[in-house]
């Protein structure tokens, strides 16, 4: 069933409220009547007839009203629309301009000098070959955004075991952690069972990591924890690294919102990790918030619908 607009909904309240108030009237025929009784005057049936009209009128009136405010919020809807995909593509070609021109510049000075060292000729590969792993990292997570975004009906949902999806995310970053002496304490219940897609409840925990990984610092401890309630697995994510500044908290979920661009350029990361996460989260009927720990590092709280 078609969902109705903002001001079919307002025509229809009014319409019914109107007919309500004047089926009352009309039949109780004014306040000291206690019961109902049927039309004995003329007057009787003219009252109903003028108000039959007057509600006729009103609701043209109201119909009118009610289609120019649909117009008007569709039209600011897709201006707002509008300037968030034209906000979206000057970050993607800003994003995708820095690793391009690093590989054309490594590559081209490897074609325009032929007698280049062979040391220095595979440290810029080596280097041509990370921007090109940034490439993909990039292109990986635009690719998901854009599925959440205007594919979300059709992708398919099942039985996903959170705990050993976690586990084996573990198990995937435990050399990782242990170069940057990080500890990660994973501290989920062993049943914790949701009806999702896998490979977005995977990019959650996996972006979560990464984002812990990248910038929470060294010999950090990063603990997750959940406890279900009400019908829903809520999580706690939390590190005691480096933190967020407050008054970049409520932008952390931005896509290529970055709290120091230069550091997370060099650092790897792609400035979508956290927006794949919220869109994932909110994608599974979730919340996410997100503050900064006393002491320092960051807490971010999420909730999965079992």
């Amino acid at each position: 069933m078609k969902k109705l607009s903002e001001g079919r909904r307002m025509w229809f309240t009014i319409m019914v409220m109107f007919l309500g108030y004047a089926v009352v009237f009309i039949l109780f025929e004014d306040y000291d009547r206690s019961n109902m009784m049927p039309f004995r005057e003329a007057s009787d049936w003219h009252l109903l007839a003028f108000s039959i009209v007057v509600m006729f009128v009103l609701g043209i009136l109201l119909h009118r009203y009610s289609k120019s405010m649909d117009e008007r919020i569709t039209r600011e809807q897709q201006e707002t629309h509008n300037q968030m995909r034209r906000e979206l593509t000057q970050n993607i070609s800003h994003e995708l301009k820095t690793p391009v021109a690093s590989i054309l510049g490594y590559t081209e000075t490897i074609i325009n000098t032929p007698d280049i060292d062979n040391a220095l000729c595979r440290q810029f590969v080596e280097r041509a070959h990370g921007q090109a792993q940034r490439l993909t990292a990039l292109l990986q997570d635009i690719s998901t955004l854009n599925r959440m975004d205007y594919a979300s009906s059709v992708i398919t949902m099942e039985r996903v075991d959170v705990s050993k999806l976690f586990a084996d995310i573990v198990d995937e970053t435990a050399i990782l952690f242990g170069k940057k002496r990080m500890t990660l304490s994973n501290c989920l219940p062993c049943d914790i069972i949701v009806n999702g897609n896998y490979s977005l409840i995977y990019s959650i925990f996996r972006n979560l990591i990464d984002n812990s990984l990248n910038y929470a610092g060294q010999g950090v401890k990063v603990e997750i924890s959940a406890y279900e309630q009400s019908g829903y697995w809520h999580f706690t994510f939390a590190d005691n690294g480096a933190g967020i500044p407050e008054e970049h908290l409520q932008r952390i979920f931005e896509r290529f919102y970055r709290v120091d661009k230069g550091r997370s350029r060099q650092l790897g990361g792609t400035g979508l990790g956290l927006a794949i996460v919220k869109n994932a989260v909110v994608l599974h009927n979730g919340t996410i918030s997100a503050k900064t720990t006393d002491g320092g590092g960051l807490t971010l709280y999420f909730s999965l619908k079992k």
